[in-house]
């Protein structure tokens, strides 16, 4: 008993020297060593809001079609005797020119026929014109008191001969005509001046009437069908019926060709009048005159089938902010810088993208400032430091003079 009550003193005096020895080393430790912590702001770019007018434009795309084109098919048949220097594929005529000519002897003997049967009816028709009026004055002299009914009168004054001879010459009248036509059928000329697409026959081919002879089209104009989303039609001024032509929307169509790009006046005539009911788009029709530039010059002609792109000018959009696309965040998110140099998020509402810039109609005011840094671990709050200041409206017109120095520079290339 007494050695249990010995160690249990041993134990609780190693405890107490334990205890007391932690309190002396708590009550003597060292105090910390303060660290000043150096926050250190972010550099930015910033751009200072300037609401403006913007003139809004529609990008599209389509290839160069014939607004007029034909396909030649032979009326009359015959061999193809003599064929035009411009009738070959790329060759071009002017209206009336002759293309083609096929064999018209039989023709011409069919109307000589023709005129003859005419000459002779009009012989006919006058001598029963005669013996009409010598049959309605014996008529009148031994008619009265005679009772005959209305066909025996008309027989007795002989107007149903009267009448075949007129028919007769009608008959023969026709013919003529017909031959006439068939004759003019023979030389292949047409109304505009075009080109020759296709040549489908030559001199010394035996044509009948269906045989196809070419594929022309006229040169005059050619169209450009240009799909635009129906989500963008409110920013158009689309053509009416009654729309005046003078204020139709002008259209900038382009192709690279080669090292060049190349561009071409137009104007949007019409539309096609009812929506894509799969792609949900409305085909708008653009119009190049003189493609080919035959009456005016041109550094390139518009050939049919290029495929361009077209900038269809649009409405002017009131209090517009011009950004550059690649700071709006996902929800079309902007950093704003307040008073303090701090970042808001805010919140805009955004109308289009063009390329390289964001349009925002509404979640900014003039003289706000936003960011035009790349801030990917920013927190609302954040402290900056402002590196640059420009205006949004420069940003615009910073874009227009980059697309007209690289426009030039392609085709000075």
């Amino acid at each position: 008993m007494g050695r249990v009550v010995s160690n249990l003193f041993v134990c609780s005096a190693i405890l107490g020297l334990a205890v007391a020895g932690a309190v002396v080393l708590y009550l003597n430790r060292p105090e910390p060593a303060k660290v000043e912590v150096e926050s250190t702001p972010l550099v930015v770019d910033v751009a200072e809001v300037v609401k403006q007018d913007v003139p809004i434009s529609i990008d599209s795309q389509g290839t160069v079609s014939a607004r007029t084109q034909t396909l030649l098919i032979a009326e009359v048949s015959g061999r193809v005797v003599e064929v035009s220097d411009k009738f070959k594929a790329g060759g071009f005529f002017e209206a009336g020119d002759m293309l083609l000519q096929i064999d018209d002897r039989d023709y011409r003997a069919e109307l000589k026929r023709a005129e003859a049967a005419v000459a002779s009816a009009k012989s006919n028709l006058a001598l029963e014109k005669g013996r009409a009026e010598v049959a309605y004055r014996d008529w009148l002299k031994f008619s009265n008191g005679v009772k005959r009914n209305s066909e025996a009168d008309a027989l007795a004054q002989r107007k149903p001969q009267l009448a075949e001879a007129q028919a007769q010459l009608d008959s023969a009248e026709a013919d003529l005509i017909r031959a006439r036509d068939n004759l003019e059928r023979t030389t292949l000329r047409l109304p505009y001046d075009g080109m020759v697409q296709q040549k489908h026959v030559d001199i010394g081919q035996y044509v009948s009437v269906g045989t196809q002879l070419a594929k022309t089209f006229a040169i005059d104009r050619v169209e450009v069908r240009l799909p635009i989303p129906d989500d963008r039609l409110n920013y158009l001024n689309l053509p009416s019926i009654a729309a005046d032509p003078t204020q139709l929307p002008a259209v900038t169509l382009s192709a690279r060709m080669g090292d060049q790009v190349l561009e071409w006046p137009a104007q949007l005539v019409r539309t096609e009048g009812v929506l894509d009911e799969r792609s949900r788009v409305l085909f708008a029709v653009a119009e190049v005159s003189d493609p080919y530039g035959m009456k005016t010059e041109r550094s390139s002609p518009l050939r049919i089938g290029t495929f361009v792109q077209a900038s269809i000018s649009g409405k002017t959009m009131s209090d517009i902010v011009v950004l550059p696309r690649h700071i709006l965040r996902t929800g079309n998110q902007v950093w704003v810088v307040d008073d303090r140099n701090r970042l808001i998020n805010r919140q805009v509402k955004l109308l289009r993208t063009d390329g390289t810039l964001a349009y925002i109609y509404q979640g900014l005011e003039d003289g706000e400032r936003v960011s035009l840094s790349s801030a990917p671990h920013a927190v609302a709050g954040t402290e900056v430091k402002l590196n640059s200041s420009v205006k949004t409206s420069s940003l615009l017109s910073a874009k227009s003079a980059t697309t007209s120095n690289s426009r030039g520079a392609d085709k000075g290339a």
